[in-house]
């Protein structure tokens, strides 16, 4: 069964129109530490290390963890607090793929290093390593990131480099590629809004064509940046 973590503000068209694709939806809770734009952002406040373990934000609503528990999913806590100034939000907004791990390593939390196991870890000079990037398989993402788009290439990894903006986040100039969409079943990727209103649509339709992936729209109308929809199987 897949499990999508989204932002607790996720609109009921969303939310039904996720839940139609079969995915149990969890809910974050705001950060209080965090800009109110994207407290509650999945890609901001937790990591996923595989479909058994997550690493959250140590300050956390205890009942998320509680949640989570209740699906056999092992907990870690961050060793550092989340902060509202940049580089102390990122902790753990990094790419982890599946051999590779993408982050300002700087940055990274201590207790998300110590879970990487063998990976290959690659430092980028975008603290948002997540935020820009949509993850499509372990051979191919997209991002409008210059220097995630250069590390993917010299590993090997295929990456649509797009210009930045065109999506909405309220509150900021623009959003991220890899906050506004997230995969949920392996042949299906989720955006919030829709692909026919953003400018770079039919780059990004024709490279989830080359993958054999599916866009689902959950809404209608321009891109919106919510974090990225953050899915395990259990």
């Amino acid at each position: 069964m897949p499990i999508s973590f989204v932002d607790y503000r996720i609109n009921k068209n969303e939310e039904a129109n996720l839940k139609k694709l079969g995915v149990e939806i969890i809910k974050c809770p705001p950060c209080k530490q965090l800009y109110q734009a994207i407290c509650g952002h999945p890609d901001m406040i937790l990591h996923i290390i595989n479909n058994k373990k997550i690493i959250v934000n140590k300050d956390i609503d205890k009942n998320f963890i509680s949640k989570l528990n209740s699906f056999n999913i092992d907990v870690i806590l961050s060793k550092n607090s989340l902060k509202i100034k940049y580089p102390y939000d990122i902790i753990l907004n990094a790419v982890s793929m599946d051999y590779l791990f993408f982050h300002y390593i700087n940055y990274t939390d201590p207790n998300l290093l110590l879970q990487l196991n063998n990976k290959k870890q690659i430092s980028v000079k975008q603290g948002y390593t997540k935020c820009s990037t949509a993850i499509i398989n372990s051979k191919a993402i997209i991002t409008s990131d210059k220097s995630i788009d250069a590390a993917m290439k010299k590993e090997n990894i295929d990456s649509l480099l797009l210009p930045p903006g065109d999506i909405l986040l309220p509150g900021f100039d623009y959003g991220f590629i890899g906050g506004c969409c997230g995969m949920v079943t392996e042949k299906e990727m989720a955006f919030y809004g829709n692909l026919n209103y953003y400018k770079y649509g039919k780059e990004v339709l024709n490279f989830l064509y080359k993958y054999n992936v599916k866009p689902i729209f959950l809404s209608d109308g321009k891109l919106i940046d919510r974090g990225s929809i953050l899915t395990i199987n259990i």
